[in-house]
């Protein structure tokens, strides 16, 4: 992609009054504001598509397909007329002169900067077992995971040896957050309703789905009750929930857990993220990778510059670190567009942020979800339905909504899924023992 973008990106360089990397929540939101008040605005970043990143799991997990859960930037914008869109790749950040440096060796200057880049999968250190446990952050990486989670039966189905079956049906999910969670409820599910008639040699419902977390317990965000509640779903789908143990090594066909290797098909890993090393360019950054904000979002020592959603540390009244959550980039990119925008044309000055904790949530299985808001909780069914609310309301376009609305009302009366392709892998290619290789 980032090549794609770099034979594109061959105009002249670019001047505005703002300048906004990265078209996520945060940065997308700025983006609106912005436009409707008609401030001279860019918006860079290295995809074309604003990605609904909370139901990426379900493209991972064949249940949507990629243009489901994505949007093209210039789509979403297209009624702002003094937002200008650009494909490209930023390398360098250079405040000291207001410039921002592409790959391709434009430079971008301007007034404001609004860095809002979002994340990347964090390994703490062992970088190595990238290669090994794919993470999920793009849609490249839900196709990958989605090819090689389908593989993992294909090649059991084709294997004349027992051991090698049972091995190839291990799927080992690294971190028990929401992500890991949702992941696991959703490939028991896959593996034990939709594909439970479609194999002749082996049975999908013998699929051994282990979800292993290095914390006490699943959902550490959440309360003690809605992540006992979780856990005990999740078992009830054929789940195998480690809690308190540590991955000590992944190589290709193992995973060592808490000393003991278990050889598997599959490892997907959706135990941490990283902020996007744009951020390092600003000054010093927390273990997560992210920069330091104040009260109005703006980063200390460089004046004009600003920092949200994955790559701020934004501390709230309590002195408490914001998580990384779609809501908080969205409320943080709509304060910050209206701040900017009173400033540039009105001279006032910012106002600080105040989050509003709207409730955390997160699916654990069919009609089965978890809801937090504060002392406010509920779970099932009921729980699910907010879920699919929330989650439906916020995605960008209503082609969009309708769609996955119909899709879900169709996999839940009939539990299958239509997104079961696998791309970029043919079956001579791909080693039975390198469950994740690389994309061919």
């Amino acid at each position: 992609m980032t090549r794609i973008a770099e034979s594109l990106d061959t105009s002249p360089d670019y001047s505005a009054e703002v300048v906004i990397i990265g078209a996520g929540f945060g940065g997308l939101e700025v983006a609106k504001v912005l436009g409707r008040a008609g401030v001279d605005t860019i918006l860079v970043d290295r995809h074309n598509h604003h990605l609904f990143q909370p139901l990426l799991y379900q493209v991972a997990t064949a249940a949507l397909s990629a243009t489901d859960v994505a949007e093209p930037v210039r789509k979403i914008l297209r009624r702002q007329a003094s937002v200008k869109v650009l494909f490209g790749a930023v390398t360098s950040l250079r405040p000291e002169a207001h410039e921002v440096r592409l790959r391709s060796g434009q430079r971008l200057r301007y007034r404001y900067l609004v860095l809002a880049s979002g994340a990347i999968t964090g390994y703490f250190g062992h970088d190595d077992w990238a290669r090994w446990a794919p993470g999920l952050k793009t849609i490249e990486d839900a196709r990958h995971i989605r090819s090689q989670l389908l593989l993992t039966f294909e090649r059991a189905e084709r294997s004349n040896d027992p051991e090698e079956r049972r091995k190839l049906l291990n799927i080992a999910i690294i971190g028990g957050g929401p992500t890991g969670v949702e992941l696991a409820g959703a490939i028991a599910e896959l593996s034990r309703y939709t594909l439970a008639r479609d194999f002749r040699s082996i049975d999908p419902q013998a699929t051994r789905i282990m979800l292993v977390e290095a914390g006490p317990r699943l959902l550490a965000g959440f309360s003690e009750e809605l992540s006992a509640y979780t856990e005990t779903r999740l078992q009830r789908l054929g789940v195998e929930v480690l809690t308190g143990k540590a991955v000590d090594d992944i190589q290709p066909g193992h995973v060592s857990v808490a000393g003991i290797s278990t050889p598997v098909g599959l490892v997907i890993w959706a135990a941490g993220v990283s902020a996007s090393p744009l951020a390092g360019q600003l000054g010093r950054t927390d273990r997560a990778g992210r920069i330091a904000v104040d009260e109005c979002l703006a980063v200390q020592g460089h004046e004009g510059v600003y920092a949200l959603g994955d790559v701020a540390a934004f501390k709230d009244e309590d002195g408490r670190t914001l998580p990384g959550l779609a809501q908080v980039a969205k409320q943080q990119g709509i304060h910050l567009g209206k701040g900017l925008a009173a400033r540039i044309r009105e001279r006032q000055a910012l106002s600080p942020f105040r989050y509003e904790n709207r409730g955390n949530t997160a699916i654990v299985g069919r009609h089965a979800a978890v809801f937090e808001r504060d002392r406010f909780r509920i779970k099932g069914w009921l729980a699910w339905l907010a879920w699919a609310i929330v989650h439906v309301y916020l995605l960008v376009g209503f082609q969009n909504r309708l769609l996955v609305s119909l899709q879900w009302l169709w996999r839940y009366l009939t539990y299958e899924r239509g997104a079961r392709l696998i791309v970029g892998d043919r079956p001579e290619e791909v080693r039975s023992e390198d469950p994740g290789s690389v994309r061919k």
